[in-house]
Order: C-alpha cells, then sequence, then structure tokens
C-alpha cells in the first residue's frame, strides 16, 4: 500500500500565502473527502500537488512512493501514480479522446522504457471499450474531440475515463461535482465507485455533502484558512449539512486564541 503523506504545506499564489501547513495522510485504497468553504484553500491544494506553476510552494513536503514529489515535474508526479481530474476541463478540438488517452499512455511507456514502440492499437482498443463499459458510456464517446461541445457531465465523465485508463494510485478530483445536475452526478459518482478499491486512494474535493450521497468518503477533512481543523468519519460531512461552518469556526477561533 501506498500513502501520499503531506507535512506542513505551505503554498502562495500571486505573493499571498493560501495554504498555511496543511497536514494530510491519504491512503491507497481509502476515499477521502476534503471539505471548506470557498476560498480556503481546497483547489489550491490540488494544483499544488500536481505541480502547477503558478503554486509556489513556499514550505513542506509531500511524500508518495518514497520521494518528495514537490521536487517532480508534473509528468513525473502523474508517471508516479498521481492523477488530477479538473474542475474546470480544458477542450482540445481535432484530438479525440481514443487519441488523447493512447497518446497518454504511450507517453508514459516511453518515459519508462525509451524503446518502447507503444501500446498495440488492438490492445489499446480493447482496454478502452473495457473500461468504458466498465463506466457504461457509449463507445462513440472515444471518437469526439475531448471537451469540444460536451456537457458538463460529459467533460467530468472523460476526465473519470481518463482516470480508468490511465490506472493511478492517488487520484485527486478537484470538485467533480461543480456544475452537475443530478442526473449527471449520479453517473460520474457511479464511474468513481466502480473504481475504487484496494488499489486506488482517493481525495474528493468538495463544498457539499451531495457527492457524498453518492461516493461514501472513509474519512472527511475539513479545511479553513489554509488548514486542515477537523477530520472525522462520513458523518462529519453530515453534521456540516446540518450546522454550517460557524460551529467550527468558532471552535477553530477559540483554540487558536
Amino acid at each position: 500500500m501506498s500513502d501520499l503523506t503531506i507535512k506542513n504545506l505551505h503554498v502562495n499564489v500571486e505573493g499571498k500565502e493560501i495554504l498555511k501547513g496543511v497536514d494530510l495522510v491519504l491512503t491507497q485504497g481509502e476515499v477521502h473527502a476534503l471539505m471548506g468553504p470557498n476560498g480556503t484553500g481546497k483547489s489550491t491544494l490540488a494544483y499544488a500537488l500536481m505541480g502547477h506553476p503558478n503554486y509556489e510552494v513556499t514550505e513542506g513536503e509531500a511524500w508518495f512512493k518514497g520521494q518528495n514529489i514537490l521536487e517532480l515535474e508534473p509528468d513525473e508526479r502523474s508517471r508516479l501514480g498521481i492523477f488530477l481530474a479538473f474542475q474546470y476541463p480544458v477542450a482540445i478540438p481535432g484530438v479525440s479522446v481514443a487519441n488523447f488517452l493512447r497518446s497518454a499512455i504511450n507517453a508514459r511507456r516511453k518515459a519508462e522504457n525509451p524503446d518502447d514502440k507503444g501500446i498495440p492499437i488492438p490492445e489499446f482498443r480493447k482496454m478502452l471499450r473495457e473500461r468504458m463499459d466498465l463506466l457504461r458510456m457509449d463507445h462513440s464517446f472515444a471518437g469526439r474531440y475531448l471537451n469540444e461541445g460536451f456537457s458538463g457531465g460529459e467533460k467530468k465523465r472523460a476526465e473519470i475515463l481518463q482516470m480508468a485508463a490511465l490506472r493511478p494510485e492517488i487520484a485527486i478530483l478537484d470538485e467533480t461535482d461543480s456544475g452537475l445536475d443530478i442526473d449527471a452526478l449520479r453517473i460520474v459518482s457511479e464511474g468513481v465507485n466502480a473504481l475504487r478499491g484496494p488499489d486506488l486512494g482517493v481525495l474528493v474535493i468538495t463544498h457539499y455533502q451531495r457527492i457524498l450521497n453518492y461516493i461514501k468518503p472513509d474519512v472527511v477533512h475539513i479545511m479553513l484558512g489554509g488548514r486542515i481543523v477537523e477530520t472525522g468519519g462520513a458523518d462529519l460531512a453530515l453534521h456540516l449539512e446540518e450546522h454550517g461552518y460557524d460551529w467550527l469556526r468558532e471552535k477553530h477561533e477559540t483554540v487558536s486564541a
């Protein structure tokens, strides 16, 4: 089992400190939810972990498979087994979903073995069909240009298909529920649930309880002011849904005083 262990992570964005000492352990095989109000640093954590150049790590470490991933390039972090599903996926006109996925898989293979000729087309097609069947996706989806003209739900399903094809060990889902109606939310959640298991650790970043009605977390973390201030079981998310964040702000201010 591989853990992603984050220690005292501080991150600046455009000269402003957003993360102020995040400590978190995400275990392979578990689903963790990260909740918190807008502007508290949830997405900053996701982008910093994947190496976005606009997010400056000023202090702290993030260890996975014996390496501090903060010292690696984004593609190296991906090849190590970490995946980020974006809140706002970008459209790539002229590049089909299938070609995008095959290129991503071949890039990984080439990095591991410079002499690799790439995944054979019959093998790739078989794998892609199996992954799409697992996610209950129509096979014609693979021939569409990536995210071009996609609905919000289709964009998020394309992200989950990428996760299914690349088979990471740690997946970070940055507000996957953003902009989805209830039917799209259910479909995307079913895709995540189809992939969860002992080989995959998932961090679900969300504002709301509703996605957690479909993706049951093992652990829930609450972020306020750039730090994780509370950790508990799935009932913690239900408590937040009922009572909001004020009680937690008051508790945190009292402890900090």
